[in-house]
Order: structure tokens, then sequence, then C-alpha cells
């Protein structure tokens, strides 16, 4: 079976001659349907980077990225776009909503660019609030609400609508722990569905809720372990 995502031998390098920075050298990360992996490793291993890459928000520079089987070096930048706004969801680290629209009007965004009518996106963006704790706030706007928050509003635009990949940057970064297990409740649920996740994490607690931790270190994939029964296996006995 295809993987939903696959980095194949992927290198990233900025800058050149003395200024030359190996961000990621030669890794290989698979990441199946339904599976839920979490990447973890020092600041400036590369764990922004390899997601930044497996979103198709910047070009490897070399190796392949594929995504459902689609070598991401074949597609159009139009059609690339195309695919980030149907097939992946992404939480920024830095929340990235747009100021001048409301919370509901960032989550449901990528549903009406897609041709979906206002009535059905809302009712689905309102859907994915409630399930963030965050749907009394749908008519505010980003700078009215708190950093937590927004985080939410951020995770709820990630998960709606058919997305087959989930990528998260430190996506509980702004959350207390209370909050910070719900979204992982959440992640774990959209792998249920089918969906492939990646989560970027310095929290170990956090990445016991993964099926698998990638750990980085220099740009380079140094281990990759299966992740020890985490909160939600000692709750339901069972984290799928």
């Amino acid at each position: 079976m295809t993987s939903a995502l696959e980095l194949r031998q992927v290198s990233k390098i900025y800058g050149s001659g003395p200024t030359e920075v190996d961000a990621l050298s030669e890794v290989d990360v698979s990441v199946e349907r339904g599976e839920l992996v979490a990447i973890m490793g020092p600041s400036g291993s590369g764990k922004s980077t390899l997601l930044t890459i497996a979103g198709s928000l910047e070009e490897p520079t070399s190796g392949q990225v594929l995504v459902d089987g689609v070598d991401l070096a074949t597609v159009s930048r139009s059609d690339r776009a195309r695919m980030r706004r149907r097939s992946i969801g992404y939480v920024f680290q830095d929340f990235n909503l747009l100021p001048g629209l409301t919370a509901l009007e960032n989550v449901t965004l990528p549903l009406e660019l897609d041709g979906i009518g206002a009535k059905a996106a809302r009712a689905r963006g309102l859907e994915a609030m409630e399930d963030l704790d965050v749907a009394e706030h749908a008519d505010r706007y980003p700078d009215e609400l708190s950093g937590g928050e927004r985080q939410r509003v951020a995770i709820a635009r990630a998960i709606v609508g058919k997305r087959g990949l989930l990528l998260a940057d430190e996506p509980t970064g702004a959350l207390d722990s209370v909050n910070g297990g719900a979204v992982m409740r959440l992640l774990r649920a959209a792998t249920r569905r089918g969906v492939a996740g990646v989560v970027v994490t310095h929290e170990a607690q956090l990445a016991s809720w993964a099926d698998r931790v990638v750990f980085l270190r220099d740009g380079h994939v140094v281990d990759q372990t299966v992740a020890p029964p985490g909160p939600e296996s000692l709750l339901a006995g069972d984290r799928r």
C-alpha cells in the first residue's frame, strides 16, 4: 500500500560557502494512513524544516517527497497549492491566522476556497471548533483571543474537511496540560479515520500519544522507535 507521506533521502541546505547550513541530511521517513508519528530532537535539529518540506511549503535541496505516492517535484506550483488546500492540514507554531477574518472564517477559508458552500463550510467549521472548545469564539477576531484560543482555532482549521495528511508544529505549545491532552486526543481521533499525522514536539509525554517517534539530531535521523504506551492507552486500553 502507498504511504501517505514518504521522504526519500531528503536533504536541505541553507546558504552557501562559510554560511552553509545542512538543515536535513539524507532523511528517510514514511508515514502510513492511520499512523501518528512524533518528531523529536533538540533545537536546530531540523524538525520544523522536515515538516515544512513534508507539507510542500518549501522544496528540498535533494531527495524526493511523495504524498499519496505523488512526487511533489513533478507537480506544478498551482497543483501543489491545491494539494495543500485539499489534502494537507498544517498547524503552524505562530498560528498563521488571518487577522481580518473571524475565528470561524479562518477555519472555513480552506473549505470555501475549495468550492464548498458557505453554509456547509460554516457547519463543518463550527463542528471542528466545538471539538476544541472554541465555538463560542467563532465571531471573534484573532487579536481578541488568547494564545491558547488562537492555537485551538488554528488546529480546527487544520482538521476540518477531509484532509489525509495532518502536520503539526508544536501544536500544544500555547496550551496547558489539560488542553494539550485534548489536542492530542483529537489528533489520535483523526488517525482513526485514516488520516496520517506528523507532530513535532519537544515533550515526551505528548510524544507518547504517537505510534512511533522519530529522533533528529543535526539534520540526521538518529533513531526511530515505537512510542511507549501513552495517556490514551492508559484510559482506553488501546492507542488506536
